[in-house]
């Protein structure tokens, strides 16, 4: 009875995007970061949280749709980041948009400041995990937003990798 519980939360947990319930497969990706942006450098960064927001990434609720970075006073945050509110939670639950400092060394913000300045760049959010040690991780990436072309060439290399494959395999 305790196997078909679980394989029904990984179920509706992996239809969110989550592989499963363990703090070690929590990976929440922003599926469009390397469809609208060509990605130069990535970093890895820690996350601000509090109590109820690293509970509610370990269920996997969480959102990188519409998210970015900006370097303020020599700090990278990143906004628009949505942390849903964590289902268990009290009177001190968490609010779901709100910004979020990230935890990078002196020179990766200096770095990620001078990239930001270029003309065309952004530093874009990639995914969040849960590392080894149980905490709560951003990838980012320095990228320059794609132009339409680019983005049909894209899509036109996925299809064709697919029919490659869907040709392998018969």
């Amino acid at each position: 009875m305790s196997d078909f519980l679980e394989l029904d939360i990984q179920r509706t947990v992996a239809g969110r995007g989550v592989i499963d319930m363990k703090a070690e497969h929590v990976n929440i990706k922003n599926k469009r970061a390397r469809f609208d942006y060509e990605i130069s450098d990535t970093y890895v960064a820690g996350i601000v949280l509090t109590g109820t927001e690293i509970k509610s990434i370990r269920d996997g609720k969480a959102s990188l749709v519409d998210t970015y970075c900006m370097v303020e006073n020599g700090e990278v945050w990143v906004k628009g980041m949505n942390i849903s509110e964590y289902f268990y939670g009290s009177y001190n639950n968490h609010e779901a948009r709100r910004d979020r400092k990230l935890l990078l060394n002196k020179k990766e913000i200096q770095k990620l400041a001078k990239a930001a300045e270029d003309v065309g760049f952004t530093i874009v959010p990639m995914r969040v995990f849960i590392n080894e040690r149980g905490l709560a991780k951003m990838q980012i990436g320095v990228g320059r937003g794609k132009k339409q072309y680019d983005k049909r060439q894209s899509i036109r290399e996925r299809e064709d990798k697919r029919s490659i494959d869907r040709m392998f395999k018969h």
